[in-house]
């Protein structure tokens, strides 16, 4: 296939792309990436009691927070994308489940202490004001993603090795919450390999990840692509490098 042909059939995937709430599952079988070696739902529901108010801050669309099965009465959610809030109102408001939107982590539309749990997996927040809407004797639950996440496929496209933010790290948070009154009860951190199949794939998470790979497309960044493409035909994949943080925290009296 010529650069001519690539270049129309990449666009296409371009186009096509959709994503709804955090679902990869586009990905399965044209990218590989080990889970991390802890459990995200076993850890916050060896803590989580039925009769606690829980909040997911940037739930997606609910995928996670389903899978932990708290009672929905109790459950609140926030979410920014305006496609991902479209959904869990009509995916989670009618189970029962309290959603908000919200667009600046230091403005929760909740009141002080009303909080008895807050989980975050891979979204933004403001500390204080997590502490803010927190209950004495609350827990903060956070997986996120480090700042060098996939640093192979960034320096590649944009000539970057780190996301636009350098205390995006697990020692920073751990600083910082111990500032403001928490004890940190559960620190870990992983850095996996991560392998892309094909170009669909590495298309698809570009487009989905665009905090890693800003202003990317497949016009601008055509060459940079065939080098990956030259890659996958030689090793049958890309490899980069995927990381995360899993920190939880109380907050004390």
């Amino acid at each position: 296939m010529n650069n001519e042909q690539l270049l129309r059939q990449w666009k296409k995937e371009e186009e096509d792309f959709q994503l709804k709430g955090w679902d990869f599952s586009y990905l399965d079988g044209r990218m590989s990436s080990p889970n991390p070696p802890w459990d995200y739902k076993t850890i916050i529901n060896s803590y989580l009691k039925s009769s606690d108010i829980l909040l997911d801050m940037g739930t997606g669309g609910g995928e996670v927070l389903l899978t932990i099965g708290h009672p929905h009465k109790n459950t609140y959610i926030t979410e920014a994308y305006e496609p991902n809030f479209e959904l869990c109102k009509s995916k989670l408001s009618p189970l029962g489940i309290t959603v908000k939107q919200t667009f600046c982590d230091d403005k929760l539309p909740f009141e002080n202490e009303f909080f008895d749990f807050i989980i975050n997996r891979h979204e933004s927040f403001g500390l204080s004001e997590v502490s803010r809407v927190l209950k004495r004797g609350g827990y903060f639950f956070t997986q996120q993603v480090i700042n060098r996440n996939c640093f192979e496929l960034a320096q590649i496209l944009n000539g970057k090795v780190e996301l636009d933010i350098p205390n995006h790290c697990i020692e920073k948070y751990i600083e910082a919450l111990e500032q403001i009154g928490f004890q940190v009860i559960i620190k870990d951190e992983v850095e996996v390999p991560v392998k892309f199949f094909d170009m669909d794939a590495v298309i698809f998470y570009a487009k989905a990840i665009p905090w890693e790979i800003p202003s990317f497309s497949v016009e601008t960044h055509f060459e940079k692509l065939l080098k990956i493409q030259r890659m996958i035909e030689a090793d049958g994949f890309f490899q980069a490098t995927s990381g995360r943080f899993l920190l939880a925290a109380r907050k004390l009296g």
